[in-house]
């Protein structure tokens, strides 16, 4: 097999099965004659991570895969353990071995996602033998038409006692859990964290890009979405409903308590801004940047960066390598790309999805 060193990765939709459904956006994205929800709601972007499902499928579901130079589609993971300290960059394979510690997904919901909550990486190190545990942060891109009050749920508002929580899991009272949160209001542009041990649920209608520890750690306290039961070894990590009750924080939040306000980090002589959206002072697991292209602007950034056309076109120049991008195409920036050039007329717009900082 050839592989190719390349600076800059275009990458392909990598759609993976989930047990809820969604997905009629993506296939819209993909040029899909007859785009449907179904359960194919989210496309792993660059990913490194296998896919966990309850279902027969690919073994490699989840591995993102990427043009070698003979034209095939060859698994990202080869092109990262041939060269890890080009793609991922020295010091953190030193760190990390070729662990990339994120996973980026588009995630388009036609119903609302299970009720759910996810350890942190203190609690997985210290109960689970994991160095990560699964905070995740959300950028709103689009709401579905039909939608009016799009939302999300964050945190319990009204937090049970333990020995509610327990009971109503146990009995599936779906109207108690539910009681415990506020409909959190969003809207197209909205940034949000969500840290390990918060209980949360993703509204029906929404398309987003969500970032997040490269983990399959999970509990799900709801069983049933969209005429789908989860199996029970897919509900508690397989440790029991005991154990998991420990992973829930409990203590009251409020719908700022998860919202990130975006500040200006480089403002270029032609305009174009660089913000950031998520950083270390929100979480040491991942940086999240947005940065809107005007007319022409090289830059460097350390560190390997999933980049996600938000909006506009253009093009991108590192090394003598050159692509053509729109909105919502997708692409790996390798950790030693060095400078790299972005172009447009119209305006250009995307996302910067990085790992920690080292």
């Amino acid at each position: 097999m050839m592989l190719t060193r390349k600076s800059l990765l275009p990458l392909q939709a990598n759609r993976v099965w989930r047990s809820y459904l969604g997905g009629c956006t993506l296939d819209r994205i993909e040029g899909k004659p007859a785009p449907a929800d179904s359960h194919y709601p989210e496309d792993w972007i660059a990913s490194l991570t296998r896919a966990n499902n309850p279902v027969e499928s690919d073994p490699d579901e989840g591995l993102a895969k990427v043009h070698n130079e003979e034209g095939k589609l060859v698994p990202f993971s080869d092109l990262v353990a041939k060269e890890p300290e080009f793609y991922l960059g020295k010091e953190h394979v030193e760190r990390f071995g070729t662990d990339m510690r994120i996973l980026a997904k588009y995630l388009d919901s036609a119903i609302r996602l299970h009720f759910q909550v996810h350890p942190t990486a203190d609690f997985s190190a210290k109960h689970l033998g994991v160095n990560k545990g699964k905070t995740e942060a959300y950028v709103i891109l689009a709401i579905r038409e039909e939608i009016k009050d799009p939302y999300i749920y964050a945190g319990f508002q009204r937090p049970p006692s333990r020995e509610q929580l327990k009971r109503w899991i146990e009995t599936q009272d779906i109207a108690a859990l539910e009681s415990c949160f506020d409909k959190i209001p969003v809207k197209v542009g909205d940034v949000f964290l969500i840290p390990g041990g918060c209980p949360h649920a993703l509204g029906e209608g929404i398309l987003m890009v969500e970032l997040m520890e490269a983990s399959d750690l999970v509990v799900r306290f709801e069983f049933e979405r969209g005429g789908y039961v989860l199996p029970e070894d897919s509900r508690f990590m397989g440790r029991g409903l005991d154990f998991c009750l420990n992973v829930f924080d409990l203590e009251p939040k409020q719908a700022a308590d998860f919202v990130c306000e975006p500040r200006v980090l480089h403002e270029f002589a032609d305009g174009s801004v660089q913000r950031l959206l998520v950083g270390a002072d929100r979480t040491p697991c991942f940086e999240a940047r947005s940065t809107r292209i005007e007319r022409m602007v090289t830059k460097y950034e350390e560190g390997f960066y999933i980049l996600v056309v938000t909006e506009g076109s253009g093009t991108i120049e590192v090394g003598g390598q050159l692509c053509e991008v729109k909105q919502y195409d997708r692409v790996f920036i390798a950790a030693e790309a060095g400078e790299v050039t972005f172009k447009t007329t119209g305006g250009l717009e995307f996302l910067e999805l990085a790992g920690p900082v080292i």
